[in-house]
């Protein structure tokens, strides 16, 4: 690590080592609507494959700087706004890091997602309450809007509105849950995109396909714990209802989130491959091709231990035409 105030050998982007050659031939090769990215980016152990300078910290916006110089990289998930929204300078500090029209995935404020506040110290007194702001359309444009609208709008690709899994009196009936999503969407201004990501599978209904395409958002194709495969809802037939895609490979089906961080800290290298997943995804880039629209696709850490090791293995399949080789299963 350089001294403080001293400058490092990579500070300057110019005199950062180019990207190899192979992983500019693989990035030429991806289609423009397709656009792989992570589910954040502030991991150490991607010390050597994605940054090559030392950062004091998370560093998010300096890190950004060289996230968006590796080839596969297209789009980037910003997780942490689920947990509180972006100020204003925390915004213009990460657009000054990227290049034009970079899309950035925003979560949603969790303030607005959840129907009960969870028992995160975030909460102090209200834990376990239910949520007054649930789907409040007026605080979603206060609060997480208006700073993308004067810092960011050159980067919003999406915001994903993630409902957590909701249980006994929380989970409404699905007529009643795409009625009441009906009446949030409705209030959203149409200068951005949005996507729903639900983890109740009882809520993937055509009711609520139904709401997503009279408003234009898109569905959110997730790999979580309780929920069904990507390939599973693939086959539902109301999830392209937008003229965009969001995908969001963040575990492997049945496998808790707490066991994978165990499992794969510290991120740098792919110890589980999960060939359903990744074929469930070439999938949906087919699908996407298909359909001539653009894919946001994002990969975590938790799915199979490094996220841009799973997006090369990714790439490299399509390539292929879909197969995968051995040297792309464990890296």
């Amino acid at each position: 690590m350089t001294p403080h105030n001293q400058p490092g050998l990579f500070d300057d982007l110019a005199s950062l080592p180019p990207p190899p050659a192979q992983l500019v031939e693989l990035g030429a090769s991806l289609p423009p609507n397709i656009r792989f990215g992570t589910s954040t980016w502030t991991y150490d152990g991607w010390s050597g494959e994605v940054y090559h300078r030392s950062y004091r910290g998370a560093q998010p916006a300096r890190r950004l700087e060289e996230y968006a110089r590796y080839p596969l990289f297209r789009t980037v998930g910003i997780d942490s706004a689920f947990y509180e929204p972006p100020a204003e300078p925390v915004l213009a500090a990460y657009a000054r890091s990227l290049p034009p029209g970079f899309p950035c995935v925003s979560k949603v404020w969790d303030r607005i997602t959840a129907r009960r506040f969870n028992q995160d110290a975030r909460w102090v007194n209200l834990a376990g309450q239910r949520n007054p702001d649930f789907l409040n359309a007026d605080l979603f444009k206060e609060a997480v809007l208006a700073p993308y609208t004067n810092a960011f709008s050159d980067h919003a690709g999406a915001f994903v509105f993630e409902f957590q899994a909701m249980r006994g009196k929380d989970l409404p009936e699905h007529t009643a849950w795409a009625a009441e999503l009906d009446t949030f969407l409705r209030q959203l201004p149409r200068d951005f995109r949005y996507a729903v990501e639900l983890r109740n599978p009882e809520l993937l209904t055509e009711a609520h396909g139904a709401v997503l395409a009279r408003h234009g958002v898109a569905h959110v194709f997730n790999s979580w714990t309780g929920m069904p495969t990507i390939g599973e809802q693939l086959e539902l037939p109301w999830t392209f209802p937008a003229g965009f895609t969001v995908a969001r490979a963040l575990l492997r089906p049945g496998r808790a989130y707490v066991d994978a961080v165990k499992l794969f800290e510290p991120y740098d290298r792919i110890r589980d491959p999960q060939p359903e997943v990744r074929q469930d995804l070439l999938r949906l880039v087919a699908e996407a091709m298909k359909r001539r629209m653009e894919a946001l696709i994002l990969v975590n850490n938790r799915l199979e231990g490094n996220a841009p090791g799973t997006i090369r293995a990714l790439v490299e399949m399509l390539q292929r035409g879909g197969d995968e080789s051995p040297s792309a299963r464990v890296r």
